[in-house]
């Protein structure tokens, strides 16, 4: 099964307000990734927890999480401002896609064929290829067009426009959007104010 487009959005969003003063990190730690590959559904609970438990396989795994996402980011911010991708950037998401690709295999199942990892490959590694292979499958769809970032001041968040006439701004109406209104109301609230004169 393919993973869904917006996986690798939602994982370069592990950075929250990343344009603001103080970005928030959200993977600061192995057991951080794991349990966002747990509810991505990259991994299974038991999964989880055998990894969580075993520990990191290797020091430079949340290293490698982290080098992905932020190559990914760029990628698609560039792309969203109608710029060119830094070579280097892709660069890292290729070498992940051809780890990825080594490992999946075709299964025939009851109703016809799937993509499956490898049975001996480390969890911890299926949920960095799972991200990029969604990087992969989204900058070669006809998706690729609606990749916004958001327009909230500090936000910086990545997401699919899939509205109607592709004219959203905010990556969540609810957050982003009423803070927005709510900073607007205020700014001309001030404006007609009169000035007093004591």
């Amino acid at each position: 099964m393919s993973p869904p487009l917006s996986l690798c959005l939602d994982f370069a969003n592990t950075l929250s307000w990343r344009t603001s003063e103080k970005p928030e990190e959200k993977l600061l730690s192995y057991t951080a990734l794991v349990q966002w590959g747990r509810r991505a559904g990259i991994v299974s609970v038991g999964e989880a927890r055998a990894m969580i438990k075993a520990g990191e396989p290797s020091k430079g795994m949340l290293l490698r999480a982290i080098l992905l996402r932020e190559s990914i980011y760029r990628i698609f911010a560039a792309r969203a401002a109608e710029r060119r991708a830094r070579p280097s950037d892709l660069a890292i998401l290729n070498e992940t896609v051809r780890e990825a690709l080594g490992h999946l295999r075709l299964v025939a199942e009851s109703k016809g064929f799937a993509w499956r990892w490898l049975a001996d490959i480390h969890a911890a590694s299926r949920i960095l290829w799972a991200v990029a292979r969604s990087a992969a499958e989204l900058l070669t769809s006809t998706h690729l067009g609606t990749v916004r970032v958001c327009a909230g001041a500090g936000c910086g968040w990545l997401f699919l426009d899939l509205s109607r006439n592709r004219s959203r701004r905010w990556c969540a109406m609810s957050d982003c959007g009423n803070r927005e209104k709510a900073r607007r109301h205020y700014q001309r609230v001030r404006q007609t104010r009169p000035v007093r004169n004591d």
